[in-house]
This record gives structure tokens, sequence and C-alpha cells, in this order.
């Protein structure tokens, strides 16, 4: 891995917990204004079921990287060339982690698409300050009527 990116390091066992607490928060603040879905919000989004899903699958926990200076502060999900998630905690954002992730992910492991919520406006344009682009591809967010928008990134 390249010294320029010495904050992010493959996630490990001991990170599960701080990873759903990441994810929890965001869905709250982010998702949840969009959704409005108490049950899967407050229900099944629990930080020890989502930490519970990075201890038991092997392939996710390999494909996740987290922003760690001494606290992990964000996580990005990799799979292929395609960024599936990018979180920062809700207390650290604005200071430059998710443009660190999302540099390390076009960097290092050549990503160049992922898929945002058509409704997350903040999301977008983060994503569209580094390079990645709307096309006119969408599709709804599965057992949802919100649309998911395809971002590429251009060369």
């Amino acid at each position: 891995m390249n010294d320029t990116f010495q904050h992010i390091r493959p996630a490990r066992a001991e990170d599960a917990s701080r990873l759903g607490e990441i994810l929890v928060f965001n869905n709250r603040l982010n998702f949840y204004p969009i959704f409005q879905d108490d049950e899967y919000s407050f229900g099944e989004m629990q930080v020890i079921p989502v930490a519970s899903e990075f201890l038991t699958d092997a392939q996710l926990m390999a494909r996740t990287y987290v922003y760690d200076d001494g606290i992990v502060r964000g996580l990005i999900i990799l799979e292929g060339d395609e960024v599936k998630r990018l979180f920062v905690d809700p207390c650290f954002q604005g200071r430059g982690i998710g443009a660190e992730l999302l540099r390390f992910a076009v960097e290092e492991h050549r990503a160049t698409h992922l898929w945002a919520l058509e409704k997350n406006v903040k999301a977008l344009r983060f994503y569209q300050r580094y390079g990645f682009r709307v096309t006119d591809e969408k599709v709804f967010e599965e057992g949802t009527t919100e649309y998911l928008v395809h971002l590429k990134r251009l060369p």
C-alpha cells in the first residue's frame, strides 16, 4: 500500500463494533429522512447485528478498509472496481477523511463507479467533487420506491 494512505488499513475483527456504530449512525442521519422507515432504522439497524455481519462474513471484512489514526473514523467497502459503501463518523465529517478514503479506492484499487441514492444530494455533491459523474442509469433501491443513480469516474 502507498505510504500516502498511512491512516488507511484493512479492517480487523476488533473494528467490528466501531464499523457498526458508523453504519448505524450514518443510516439514521442520512437515510432515515429519505425512507422514514422506523422499523428498519431503529429496529433492524442496530450496532450489534451490523457488527456481527463483519465478524461472520469474511468476504465483507476482506473488502473493508478503515481510516484509523488511533480512532477508526471512517470506512470504505470495495467490490472489484466499485465503491459499495463509504461512511465517515458524523462527528468527524468535513475533515478530509472521506476524500482520503475515496482517493485510496481510486488510486490503490482502481475504483471507477458506485451507486448512490438520488435524494442524497450531499453524497452526490461529494462524489462529483472527486471526479464521479451521474450517468443515465438508475434503479430502485431494493424494496423501496427510491432511486439509486450510477456514478462513474471520468478517466
